[in-house]
């Protein structure tokens, strides 16, 4: 059985404690597209962690997590991460990397943070970890492949002829130093020697998983609405956040994809530029960012406050259509509890017309939310475990926006740790 757990609408939903939950009862827990531009916050009873590379399914001794061949992989990143974890005392995980996985290479990282000086304030808001100019160069067919570490003499021609471009764009584009093939080599070659242990076929590993009917999980990073063909373009991400791409990005078949658990979050934050409807500001904003999370909504990656706003229906209902939704997981209802009304977006107002479609983008910059104000349930409700327990007011807000969005919610979440779930 294949699942897929993705976003609903900018990434931040709480898919790395959904994951961490459901891999307890997994055996192999996939990353399927993205890299260490966002990151996935786990509590669990090893601690407290911030993946950026890892699978979230690295806490489950019995789960094979697997960095697929779709992944912008950051090696230096990927090898921090087991390192930190195996000193928490979090023990060794079973981890394959794809052969094919593509790396994200040191001038990647300088490209995006030069791009982005050099743009100032028409910046995209970039986490600065080489994303756009990875895949620029993979779909340009000048990345380098895991595989490729392995053929020194083929690597160390192919460095200098790909830094003849590259050199000559920091030079006059950007002003700055040029790189050295030499020290390019031989980092490349430090890097494979950390992973190499880790290098597999995993592509045929799934297949043979697939057959076998294990549990195989696939692990989104953002959300819909950072997908580059979907999304609030130009201000996305560079890889399909979507369930569709996760058959291409793990190299599974898409009708083996039986479940799509979409992530949503009970309010809405965001990081980084774009349209944003129900955005809220100022005491409201801090107010609702310093109770989001376990230690309040602060980017995994950049460690920068999130954007925060009221629940989208509009946008989150347009999220879980394209992810093709079986399952909702709505998260982090607990961080309402403070509120003595809770408004909620449920159509935008465009040039004088109400709609219920999210639209492009250009129109998305001029809408207004229109909202609808239900009532707060004022009271902490971590700890519960029956939904029926729950207070009335806050399972009429979680039936409100059931409703309006049109997909089931199986799960509620009310708080950080792996057992702060309802299933319903």
């Amino acid at each position: 059985m294949i699942k897929a757990i993705v976003g609903a609408n900018w990434g931040d939903e709480g898919k790395g404690k959904i994951t961490d939950m459901l891999a307890t009862e997994s055996d192999v827990v996939v990353r399927f597209q993205g890299g260490a531009n966002a990151g996935h916050t786990i509590k669990n009873h090893y601690g407290k962690f911030a993946l950026h590379m890892l699978p979230s399914g690295v806490f489950n001794p019995n789960v094979t997590n697997v960095i697929a061949n779709g992944v912008a992989l950051n090696i230096p990143s990927l090898l921090n991460e087991l390192d930190y974890l195996i000193k928490a005392g979090v023990p060794k995980p079973k981890l394959l990397v794809s052969s094919r996985a593509q790396i994200v290479m040191p001038y990647h990282i300088l490209f995006d943070k030069y791009e982005e000086e050099r743009l100032g304030k028409k910046s995209f808001g970039s986490t600065k970890s080489g994303i756009a100019p990875f895949y620029s160069d993979k779909y340009a067919k000048i990345g380098f492949q895991v595989c490729e570490l392995f053929d020194e003499k083929k690597l160390k021609e192919k460095i200098y002829a790909v830094l003849e471009v590259k050199n000559l764009l920091l030079k006059e584009l950007y002003h700055k130093p040029e790189l050295s093939g030499g020290q390019l080599y031989e980092e490349l070659i430090n890097w494979r020697d950390g992973i190499k242990e880790y290098v597999a076929d995993t592509q045929s590993f799934l297949h043979e998983s697939y057959k076998s009917d294990k549990t195989i999980l696939l692990e989104g990073q953002l959300g819909a609405l950072k997908d580059p063909d979907h999304g609030i373009y130009p201000m996305v991400t560079s890889s399909s956040t979507l369930a569709g791409y996760a058959a291409v990005g793990a190299g599974v078949p898409p009708y083996a994809i039986s479940e799509v658990i979409t992530v949503v979050k009970a309010y809405s934050s965001a990081v980084g530029a774009g349209a944003f409807v129900s955005e809220i500001f100022g005491e409201e904003a801090e107010m609702l960012r310093q109770r989001g999370g376990d230690n309040g909504e602060y980017g995994a990656t950049t460690g920068r406050p999130r954007r925060m706003g009221w629940f989208d229906v509009v946008a989150t209902r347009y999220g879980c259509q394209l992810q093709g939704t079986t399952k909702v997981a709505f998260t982090v209802v607990d961080a309402l509890g403070y509120l003595d009304e809770i408004p909620v977006c449920v159509a935008y107002e465009i040039d004088g017309k109400v709609t219920n479609q999210f639209p492009v983008t250009p129109d998305l910059e001029r809408a207004k939310p229109v909202l609808k104000v239900l009532p707060g349930w004022k009271c902490d409700i971590r700890g519960i475990r029956k939904y029926s327990d729950l207070p009335e007011n806050c399972r009429k807000y979680i039936e409100f926006i059931e409703a309006e969005i049109g997909y089931p919610i199986a799960y509620v979440s009310n708080g950080p740790a792996r057992d702060d779930i309802i299933i319903r």
